[in-house]
């Protein structure tokens, strides 16, 4: 029973971590209709500014964490400014096309400047190591994990669900000519969510460099499963995605402990049975483009 709880503690924080990496993913591709495969090289170059100012330039972590959101929050838009609106109404194929071709660009970058070892962040000692919680073992920082991105997850939803900017985004999304005939700055109201959905993939990166690694090639590793997060929850949605990757995390880790043989395929096998009893994912529904 032991070891059943803590693999369950360490499955919802791995969910969690899949979570805020590719809940970016989620806003851009559920509310934007927009296919961006370029995700990971937002996490991964979240993931290195942190890594940078915490291990060459002594800042607290907690302190890089928001510089890893607003870096690559600040790289989304202008990349969204300067290239990506001008894909927002072609087809998903050139989309994907385009963005895959990002990614490899972002990998040969950083493989050059950074070399290709793997790095990790150096932790502040009060989030090291682990403590007994009626006999479970509880990490110390995928306690830390579970906490942010329960906090965060709970204020996105507020925030497209409650508050105007949500609205207007909704708006926005499903008639940008109505919407900009009522006022809405639609090219704006998609500039800022862009960003905001590459900040979260940089914070995630942050957050995943000590539990998954970080180097040039963290962009095409983890591509999958952000792809797989947002199709078995649902793009309609926040709630798909976030339950997915709960799922998705609790599996993995799961599988990867009780069949190590076959612990990488446990996820896929999940995404298999999910897509074919739900083939628009959890909480999908059928979208016209």
């Amino acid at each position: 029973m032991t070891s059943i709880l803590t693999n369950l503690f360490d499955g919802v924080a791995y969910g969690m971590l899949l979570f805020v990496l590719a809940c970016g993913l989620a806003v851009t591709l559920g509310l934007m209709n927009f296919v961006n495969l370029a995700h990971g090289a937002f996490a991964m170059a979240g993931g290195y500014v942190c890594m940078l100012l915490v291990n060459q330039h002594g800042w607290p972590f907690f302190a890089a964490l928001p510089l890893a959101f607003v870096s690559s929050a600040v790289i989304g838009i202008v990349l969204e400014r300067t290239l990506y609106r001008h894909l927002y109404a072609r087809s998903h194929l050139d989309q994907v096309l385009f963005t895959i071709g990002l990614t490899f660009m972002s990998v040969a970058a950083v493989d050059y400047i950074q070399g290709s070892s793997r790095v990790f962040i150096n932790l502040p000692a009060a989030l090291e190591g682990q403590f007994d919680l009626f006999g479970v073992g509880i990490g110390r920082y995928r306690l830390m994990i579970i906490v942010i991105c329960g906090l965060l997850t709970i204020g996105l939803q507020m925030v497209l669900a409650k508050t105007r900017f949500g609205s207007r985004l909704r708006a926005a999304v499903d008639d940008p000519r109505a919407a900009s005939g009522l006022g809405i700055n639609v090219p704006q109201v998609f500039a800022f969510t862009f960003a905001f959905g590459c900040g979260l993939a940089g914070l995630g990166g942050a957050l995943s460099a000590e539990i998954l690694g970080l180097d040039p090639y963290f962009p095409l590793k983890f591509m999958i499963y952000f792809l797989i997060v947002v199709t078995v929850g649902g793009s309609s949605s926040i709630t798909g995605p976030f339950l997915a990757s709960l799922l998705l995390g609790i599996g993995d880790v799961a599988g990867k402990y009780y069949v190590p043989k076959m612990g990488p395929f446990v996820i896929y096998t999940m995404m298999i049975v999910i897509l074919i009893w739900r083939p628009n994912g959890l909480f999908g529904r059928t979208a016209a483009r």
